[in-house]
């Protein structure tokens, strides 16, 4: 070999940016969409400016409307106006739809929605004067609705498959026929067509209700900020950065790809795209780190499932929970730190151990970018994100901090940035993907809403509350149980958004008369919700990664649930004890003491699951007792994890007494089993 070529230095890795080509930010997970040309994008672009526009008037008190003070109700129907017939262009409404032109039928149901959203718009003030919304609403009021009802039936199914209209629908029409026998238990007032369809309309607990206020109050503006970051290369930047801090580490490929797309995921806040970006970066690099592709797209599937658990910009899911619990977003951004922590910190253990046990080597440093150059270029990023956590942890303004955060953004970006400064191209680009993104959500959150409606106004909730405490004995532990698996079920065939809507409604209300605590219940069916996203036979974040990878995809998923299965166990963990939800007395110093806990048994949890204990060593080395070891590991390290008090009877120093006698003696036969064998083949070697 010629010396000049022994001596030449490692080429580094360069990391493009991952969202450029990325068309919006994915809520229901609808591949098959039209792309609109010409006049129709101009619209789009037109309406999502509109709505930005109206959302910021109506958030800082702007009075873009002169001598006019528009209620909220007339806001939100003025949302729906403009984004809701986008549905139908965009979205097809069959396999067989034509994709390079809008059929006359779509455009036809997009006038239709347009003028219904317009005329309830225009009555919805006298609707509140004269409560036409509980009985008397004109008939053509009626109509109107009528023809908004079916609009939103089609529009959740082109959005969510119909697997989340035949969810949705039934109940939506329950009112009808809710005092019928058959029903049992969920008997309740009925109604007639003219009275349920004026409450689903015009009243405030149904269409317009939770999910659009907190879509026309909050996602709005988060959602601009994700996208204004997608699109000034902040992908780039947390890429780098990912390789630069976590590369040469031990299957170093592996934690940046969990660094990386928890990053990622902490601003977007969505699973499926966050495996479309990340994943074409460091899925390849996983491969060729020596991980099997299905492994590598499973540990990019968990990792992106983290985009809907970390704060500050977390799922649309959770904007409804604020709503929900009539709190502040801020809240539930802080309730989710320590659970968002536990579960990255197991998927970090799982892969240090997997690595360990297959002799995974980290990436030369040689070939990584350096951290203080990643810094130099990106730094912008990293205040404009404080910026945001301060706005909102200490001055609480959760609808204004995004906006601000943006605008900083845009700034920094055009000053100091040469590759990704904005152009009026990068403007239209840039409400073109906003305006498909907030069509997506509209058409699941406005159709979600009828089922609050539904359930409100047959009064049905609290007799249903009894029954379920009833039938689970007023068991705390077995009712998690039923919620955990109906949650599971749920989300098999639902969004994370909608399934988490079908349980606020219908569980949490027994969690909570059980003494739960209301923070927990509902962080509890969310973080079940969205399990179906790693969880066979449904798994769209396994099956997205496993298309990358090129991975069977049923593999992919099993691998899925084996890498993230920490995450089945930590909701519990949070609701036995709320501390781990910063909720109840000194939250603080008691979340991060149980934190550490639970943090020090997912390590044995994952040395059992994976077949390496940290400080042990391989544990095929313990012979024909590794799996008895792996087993006991685990179950040591579960009880070990688990939160002592509350609806537990055992305290926690018996549950970490409890932990320890399991896990002492196996972590010490481990060893000496280890050992020993490690022994054997230096005395063969030896003379």
């Amino acid at each position: 070999m010629p010396e000049n070529a022994a001596a030449a230095p490692a080429k580094r890795i360069e990391f493009e940016d991952p969202h450029a080509g990325l068309d919006n930010l994915q809520e229901a997970e609808v591949t098959r969409v039209r792309t609109l040309r010409g006049v129709w994008r101009w619209a789009l672009v037109v309406a999502t400016a509109a709505t930005i526009l109206l959302c910021i008037n109506q958030q800082f008190s702007l009075r873009f409307f002169i001598d006019y003070t528009q209620l909220n109700t007339e806001y939100f129907y003025l949302l729906i106006a403009l984004m809701l017939p986008f549905t139908f262009l965009i979205f097809p409404g069959s396999e067989r739809a034509p994709l390079n032109r809008i059929p006359w039928y779509d455009l036809a149901l997009a006038v239709a929605t347009f003028a219904a959203s317009i005329w309830l718009m225009l009555n919805v003030r006298k609707a509140a004067q004269y409560g036409w919304e509980s009985d008397g609403a004109p008939r053509n009021v009626v109509i109107a609705g009528l023809v908004m009802w079916v609009m939103l039936m089609e529009a959740l199914r082109r959005t969510g498959g119909w697997s989340l209209l035949l969810s949705v629908l039934p109940f939506t029409v329950y009112p009808l026929f809710a005092e019928a026998s058959w029903l049992g238990p969920f008997r309740g007032s009925q109604l007639t067509l003219d009275q349920t369809t004026a409450y689903h309309v015009l009243s405030g607990e149904s269409l317009l209700g939770i999910p659009i206020q907190a879509f026309a109050d909050t996602v709005i503006g988060f959602l601009v900020f994700g996208t204004a970051l997608m699109m000034t290369g902040a992908g780039k930047f947390f890429i780098n950065l990912a390789f630069a801090l976590c590369g040469t580490f031990r299957g170093g490929a592996a934690k940046v790809c969990i660094f990386a797309s928890g990053l990622l995921g902490m601003m977007s806040g969505s699973i499926v795209s966050n495996v479309l970006t990340a994943g074409t970066m460091t899925i390849p690099v996983m491969k060729k780190s020596g991980f099997r592709a299905s492994y590598a797209g499973a540990i990019e599937a968990c990792a992106s499932t983290g985009a809907v658990l970390a704060p500050p910009v977390m799922g649309a899911t959770a904007f409804v929970i604020a709503q929900f619990l009539n709190i502040s977003y801020a809240e539930v951004a802080v309730a989710a730190i320590i659970p968002a922590a536990l579960y990255y910190v197991g998927l970090f253990m799982q892969v240090d151990s997997y690595a360990a046990r297959h002799g995974l080597k980290g990436i030369p440093r040689a070939e990584l970018p350096r951290v203080m150059d990643t810094i130099k270029n990106g730094w912008y990023y990293v205040f404009v994100i404080a910026l945001l956590i301060v706005m909102l942890l200490y001055f609480k303004r959760e609808s204004h901090a995004p906006f601000y955060a943006t605008a900083l953004l845009l700034v920094l970006n055009q000053i100091f940035s040469k590759e990704s400064r904005w152009t009026l191209g990068t403007i239209g680009k840039f409400l073109e993907v906003n305006g498909r993104t907030f069509v997506e959500l509209v058409g699941i959150l406005a159709g979600c809403g009828l089922l609050i409606g539904a359930f409100s106004m047959t009064g049905v909730v609290s007799s249903l509350a009894n029954d379920l405490l009833t039938l689970a004995g007023d068991n705390a532990f077995l009712l998690l149980v039923m919620c955990a698996f109906t949650s599971l079920i749920l989300g098999l065939g639902l969004t994370t958004t909608a399934c988490y809507i079908f349980l606020a409604i219908l569980v949490a209300p027994a969690l909570e008369k059980l003494g739960l605590n209301r923070m927990a219940v509902h962080m509890f069916i969310f973080y079940w919700g969205m399990l179906s996203s790693i969880t066979p036979p449904v798994a769209i974040a396994s099956f997205a990664a496993a298309g990358i990878a090129g991975s069977p995809a049923m593999k992919t998923g099993w691998e899925s649930m084996w890498v993230g299965s920490i995450i089945y166990f930590i909701p519990f963990f949070f609701v036995l004890n709320p501390a781990l939800v910063m909720q109840g007395p000194s939250p603080y110093l008691a979340g991060l003491g149980l934190m550490a806990l639970a943090a020090c048994g997912t390590l044995f949890i994952c040395g059992g699951i994976q077949g390496y204990q940290a400080f042990v060593g391989d544990l095929r080395g313990a012979g024909a007792l590794e799996w008895p070891l792996r087993v006991l590991l685990v179950i040591g390290g579960f009880v070990l994890a688990t939160p002592g008090g509350g609806i537990n009877p055992l305290s926690q120093l018996q549950v970490s007494l409890l932990g320890l006698a399991i896990l002492a003696p196996t972590v010490l036969i481990a060893l000496l089993l280890v050992r020993r064998q490690a022994l054997v083949p230096n005395q063969l070697r030896a003379p």
